[in-house]
């Protein structure tokens, strides 16, 4: 599976690492991704999401069925 977070969208930054002597080699700065599973108490089953720490903050603040109906409405199978 790609390294996108299901909820935010988030995706790998290309930016340069910088040594001492101050050469340039481009890197990749990666999302904290995470495997969480949630139970989601109205449809009585548990759901397997491959977020960011940052979605799993907006979970919390939102609600679990707000944001899986919205993943829903834009088209991702859950």
């Amino acid at each position: 599976m790609a390294r996108i977070c299901q909820v935010t969208g988030k995706t790998p930054l290309k930016g340069n690492k910088v040594s001492f002597s101050n050469k340039k080699s481009i890197r990749r700065f990666m999302p904290n991704l995470q495997v969480k599973k949630f139970f989601l108490a109205e449809e009585d089953k548990w759901v397997t999401l491959k977020l960011t720490t940052n979605a799993m903050r907006t979970i919390n603040k939102r609600g679990l069925y707000n944001v899986v109906k919205e993943l829903r409405a834009a088209g991702q199978h859950i």
